[in-house]
């Protein structure tokens, strides 16, 4: 074998100092390393450093690189490695593991490292704002407090989908702050008050909560949904539908499929909310899709689902 193979053959999974700390966790990514066996190395980050470890790795010249962690950490990591050439490799970790259930990937790690030793990829689509890569969703107004919220509710009861459910009812109910935004969606400009702008990739979370817009995603393009400024009364019955699975466009809110999207208001910066991490980005915001950006380890189940789980991503 020669030195290129053994380095093309090298994997580096990256891990999120704040997974693991728990039995549980370590328990499975420990699985997860005896599954990938030797040719796998393991390195705990902060989580300010994972994107520096992510292109250390790619200096380094590993052929893989694997986000142990949540979808903020895979979102992460595969920004790190667009442009790379380097295949990604998800182990989740999180609380709803969006990207990789839109995939088939297992969220057991163990089984998702199944996956990246098999060998098998798919190239999935990446959208960026303002040059910041995402695999999921974007938003503006209510989710970035929604996540305020969350990481107080995590702190005091544990990274569970319940907990974060009863985080976003609450800040439903107290949200009295609307955004007044100009929107472009290929070439056509709309002004509104609202207080959610909410930008689909994934296919998968959208069916997950009954929502329009796959379509959308499957023809690579974003799912721009715009909630209309209906007051506390209105954004408790939104949340309502929502967890019903009956929200409905033109009463809960307008749709948008766009290849590119810019978003302008009069503050300089907003609060944007990215797979789950919040960034304050200067305006206006310009979301632009990469396609085919990344080559991910997929399950072979999902080889005749390619175009729909790769725009899922």
């Amino acid at each position: 074998m020669t030195d290129l193979q053994t380095s093309a053959d090298r994997i580096c999974v990256i891990c999120n100092q704040g997974s693991g700390r728990n039995s549980r966790e370590a328990d499975a990514i420990q699985a997860a390393m005896e599954v990938l066996g030797p040719r796998a190395t393991l390195r705990r980050v902060r989580g300010q450093d994972i994107d520096d470890a992510a292109r250390q790795a790619v200096q380094e010249g590993f052929g893989a690189v694997v986000a142990a962690g949540g979808d903020g950490t895979i979102m992460t990591v595969a920004g790190a490695l667009l442009g790379s050439g380097r295949r990604f490799g998800v182990l989740p970790l999180g609380t709803f593991n969006y990207f990789a259930r839109g995939l088939g990937i297992p969220e057991d790690p163990a089984g998702a490292a199944a996956v990246i030793r098999d060998g098998r990829t798919r190239c999935v689509a990446v959208g960026e704002v303002n040059g910041q890569a995402f695999l999921n969703n974007i938003s503006l107004g209510i989710y970035p407090a929604i996540l305020r919220a969350r990481e107080d509710v995590y702190a005091r009861w544990g990274r569970r989908r319940l907990a974060a459910h009863w985080s976003a009812a609450k800040t439903f109910v107290r949200f009295q702050r609307p955004l007044f935004l100009t929107v472009r969606a290929d070439g056509e400009e709309r002004r509104v008050r609202t207080p959610l702008l909410f930008v689909a990739r994934s296919a998968y979370q959208l069916d997950s909560f009954g929502l329009a817009g796959t379509d959308c995603v499957a023809e690579g393009r974003f799912a721009v949904f715009v909630a209309p400024d209906t007051g506390r009364v209105g954004m408790f019955h939104k949340a309502w539908r929502l967890v019903r699975r009956s929200m409905r466009e033109g009463r809960d809110f307008d749709l948008l499929c766009a290849d590119e999207v810019t978003i302008a208001t009069r503050s300089r910066h907003l609060t944007v909310a990215c797979d789950g991490e919040k960034f304050r980005m200067r305006t206006p915001l310009r979301l632009r899709m990469r396609h085919e950006a990344l080559e991910v380890f997929a399950p072979p189940e999902a080889v005749d689902e390619a175009q729909h789980a790769g725009a899922a991503a």
